[in-house]
């Protein structure tokens, strides 16, 4: 199984990711990127991405690239890497959170940001047409290795303004990590470490065998949980196997919603930048505790489509002073435009340097949000029907189009848009107390199934 989309590729190992499928996809790329430049690759830890990365660099190489490779590192790193270096062009091999036996690649612009839609689509494009053009030898290009690049990342987040690491490690936080085994399990306890925290690892070995899904949801770190009880930690702190989201645990062992991790970075950042009236970009379904935040603090929220490209991209074009999703993924221009559980770390690390009171305190005093989460079957009915006729029940209503359909209230929301891999309909609905989230969620799944049944 195989899935390319914008976000670039994902696929099930031997079973439509296999040698000539990347073989093909580096083809693309090279031939994508013209002359000669060159290109930067990393990768998570799957035990699959070192075989990934040879065949991929061997075959840049034959087209004429010249390949840096750094490793196994977050995919924030290479992004980062990428803008900093003056690079063409950057690879992340990684299924960010699917799991084992997926991998992935991900195309990285020369900016550092992921390759929009259109950028995407033309590789792939170039993919499907199978014209290859490979070099002589004498015009191969070179291959290196780089094994500093997560050092250069812990330096860029130690020149944040926001950060203040000399007050950070004075107070000489305990923390658990739980990498997941994945691609930042050297990274993220080598920048905490920095800030002077004593770190507790939990599945930190980079060997790409995840001990729980990978994905930081509630129900997942329950190792990492355990650990912040029994260690009387501080907090602890959960990332996904590429190392672009983070999720935080309080100092009693209660999971905070990955929400909130975006929550805790605005206010910090806010309450610090000398930015009159501040832009923060999110998308649509991330938590209203960011606008009512943001407000207090003297700022104003833009909201963009789904994805971390749509974010990224108007974070550039309006000079935003943070931003990001609420998934656990942080973007800080200051460091660079890309979701980075580091960046996440340190900025929630500064909130309670700054604070100077224990997480659970800090998180009551936030606004308050519940969010629910449901999707319904819509085999042999067209999304984009449904939809519309949403739009039109709900136009007399306070509502947001450009992803979908957000229905909005003072204090409340329902969000509808169509999956771009499964025949189905995402809700997400959020209001100050869980069941009433619930209920708003599941009175649009009962609208929409009442839909499918009248039109189809």
């Amino acid at each position: 199984m195989i899935i390319e989309s914008i976000s670039g590729v994902r696929g099930i190992i031997g079973n439509g990711l296999d040698p000539e499928s990347i073989v093909n996809y580096a083809a693309a790329l090279g031939d994508y990127l013209g002359s000669k430049g060159t290109v930067i690759i990393g990768r998570d830890s799957r035990p699959s991405g070192e075989a990934i990365v040879r065949i991929f660099s061997s075959t840049l190489q034959w087209m004429g690239m010249d390949v840096i490779n750094i490793g196994i590192v977050p995919t924030p790193t290479v992004q980062l890497i990428v803008e900093k270096n003056g690079a063409d062009a950057g690879i992340a091999v990684t299924a960010s959170h699917n799991p084992f036996p997926w991998n992935g690649i991900k195309y990285i612009d020369r900016t550092g940001l992921f390759m929009n839609g259109r950028q995407v689509t033309d590789i792939l494009n170039r993919k499907a047409d199978h014209k290859k053009t490979f070099k002589p030898s004498g015009e191969f290009g070179s291959y290196s290795e780089w094994d500093t690049a997560i050092d250069e990342h812990i330096q860029n987040i130690l020149q944040i303004p926001y950060v203040d690491a000399p007050s950070i490690r004075k107070k000489k936080f305990k923390v658990v990590l739980d990498a997941v085994n994945g691609g930042a399990s050297t990274a993220v306890p080598a920048l905490l470490r920095e800030l002077g925290c004593d770190v507790i690892e939990v599945n930190c070995t980079p060997d790409g065998y995840f001990p729980h899904t990978p994905e930081p949801l509630p129900e997942n770190p329950t190792d990492l949980m355990d650990a912040v009880i029994k260690h009387k930690a501080d907090l602890g702190m959960a990332v996904d196997p590429d190392g672009d989201r983070l999720a935080i645990v309080d100092e009693g062992g209660r999971y905070l919603s990955e929400e909130y991790t975006l929550v805790m970075a605005v206010k910090t950042v806010l309450s610090k930048s000398t930015v009159k009236n501040p832009l923060v970009v999110t998308n649509l379904s991330t938590t209203l505790a960011i606008d009512k935040i943001t407000g207090q603090l003297g700022g104003r929220v833009l909201r963009t489509a789904i994805g971390e490209i749509n974010v990224s991209s108007a974070m550039k074009a309006e000079n935003a002073v943070v931003g990001g999703e609420g998934n656990g993924g942080v973007i800080l221009p200051d460091s660079h435009l890309g979701r980075d559980s580091l960046v996440g770390a340190a900025l929630i690390l500064q909130l309670l340097t700054d604070e100077n009171k224990a997480l659970s305190d800090i998180f009551v005093s936030l606004p308050q949000y519940r969010m629910s989460k449901k999707k319904v079957d819509i085999s042999g009915a067209d999304p984009d029907v449904l939809i519309d006729k949403l739009k039109k029940e709900f136009s007399n209503k306070e509502i947001n189009t450009v992803d979908g359909l957000k229905i909005m209230d003072k204090d409340r929301w329902v969000h509808i848009r169509k999956s771009n891999t499964e025949p189905i309909l995402r809700i997400y609905s959020e209001a100050p107390i869980l069941e009433e989230a619930e209920s708003l969620g599941d009175a649009m799944l009962g609208k929409i199934k009442q839909l499918i049944i009248d039109c189809y």
